[in-house]
């Protein structure tokens, strides 16, 4: 696990979670469904929950959504599905939490946007209405504040008062300060309007990375309220998934966040459990949290046999991947193992050794044999056409034998 000292935050419970600095960082999803459809939004959110999606945020935004809502949560409940779901509100939350009281006590968090509540006093009344909702049935709240739809008043005055400044600052630094003020003026009226802290996240999302890190940091500073990580529009692709690492793991490095998502463009033909595991993958690249064995191979050059090498490391991680359903319940534990399948012997046997169980294959001109290494030891060499299917018995054997239930550690305490 990670040593790095997180922000010491009151500890936040969303259904079964906990979230806050005393507690592993969450990984959350949001489905790209209309909620009405509910066939469709249960699909997902059990495809989200199983990659690994802690809570999922389900967009409500008019009566059909509130009603597939409530029938989708009584579907999951009723499957056994434990996984917290959250209810996206904007421009008209305050209006369909009065009429479905149902939805109310369904959903396990609240997500507002105090950009988009409403204007003037309106805004206050319509915020209030659902703060005090939250308070009435136990819900916890995420005041969400995004730079795309940044409250307007707010920003209006901070842009005039600064225009009349003797040195103005940049556009940007009155953005920054307008973010963390809508954040920090809006927690404290919800605290006054009786929510407890214990019910309490804040964000506050920006596209860009610096812009996200500057803001964040900022509101860690001024605040001890438990945070939700992400960038609010990160793109599609790989764009959205290096903009997306970086940013969260320069926040995560700092101790800040308590709960994350990384919230890539849909792209057909790719599952929208991908920012799942995107937001897995830099848990485990930081050490905050291990959700499936680490693989290390080599990227090749010209003295790897190519071909072979390249087809061994795809099939050992196709092999764990489609074993860690089964493993997961078998071996508790098995998040922390770390295995090596490397390509030559320049760096071979040394990454052999530091991982739990490795495998040299032979580079171009080197002895045509494999050495296999266990626990920073030589165990055999393999040689001939079956070093596949060997060093795979090799690790099922090493697992068998490890990973047991009166030996077994949680790598994420």
């Amino acid at each position: 696990m990670s040593k790095i000292l997180r922000r010491q935050t009151p500890a936040v419970m969303v259904g079964h979670v906990s979230l806050g600095s005393r507690h592993p960082v969450v990984v959350q999803s949001m489905t790209d469904t209309p909620t009405a459809d509910v066939e469709a939004t249960v699909l997902q959110t059990v495809e989200l929950a199983e990659a690994g999606s802690e809570m999922v945020r389900w967009t409500v935004n008019d009566d059909a959504a509130a009603l597939g809502a409530q029938e989708g949560i009584r579907r999951l409940r009723a499957a056994g599905i434990r996984t917290p779901i959250i209810g996206d509100f904007h421009f008209n939350g305050h209006e369909l939490l009065k009429r479905h009281a149902g939805l109310a006590r369904a959903l396990d968090k609240y997500r507002i946007n105090p950009g988009n509540v409403g204007r003037g006093e309106r805004k206050d009344e319509n915020f209030a209405a659902i703060i005090r909702i939250a308070v009435r049935y136990g819900k916890a709240v995420r005041i969400g504040v995004n730079w795309g739809s940044l409250d307007r008043d707010l920003l209006g005055e901070k842009m005039g008062g600064n225009a009349r400044l003797a040195q103005p600052l940049g556009i940007r630094e009155v953005i920054h300060e307008a973010m963390v003020e809508s954040a920090m003026v809006n927690a404290a009226h919800a605290l006054e309007l009786g929510l407890s802290r214990d019910k309490l996240v804040l964000s506050a999302k920006m596209s860009g990375l610096q812009d996200t890190v500057e803001v964040y940091v900022r509101l860690a500073g001024m605040c001890d309220h438990v945070l939700h990580l992400g960038l609010t529009e990160a793109g599609a692709g790989d764009k959205g998934v290096a903009a997306s690492a970086a940013a969260l793991a320069i926040l995560l490095e700092k101790g800040i966040g308590d709960t994350i998502r990384v919230s890539l463009t849909p792209e057909p033909g790719v599952p929208r459990a991908r920012e799942v595991a995107v937001c897995q993958d830099i848990l485990q690249s930081l050490g905050f949290r291990y959700f499936f064995p680490d693989i290390t191979s080599c990227p090749g050059c010209g003295r790897t046999r190519s071909v072979y090498f390249q087809e061994l490391a795809r099939d050992v991680r196709a092999y764990v991947t489609a074993k860690m359903p089964a493993w997961r319940g078998q071996y508790p534990g098995i998040e922390g193992l770390k295995i090596a399948v490397m390509g030559c012997v320049v760096n071979g046997p040394g990454e052999s050794v530091h991982a739990d169980i490795g495998i040299s294959l032979p580079g171009a001109c080197e002895d045509p044999s494999a050495p296999v290494y266990v626990d920073g030891k030589k165990l055999t060499v393999l040689k001939g056409e079956r070093i596949r299917d060997q060093f795979i018995a090799l690790l099922e054997q090493y697992i068998a034998d490890r990973f047991t239930s009166h030996g077994a550690r949680d790598v994420n305490a």
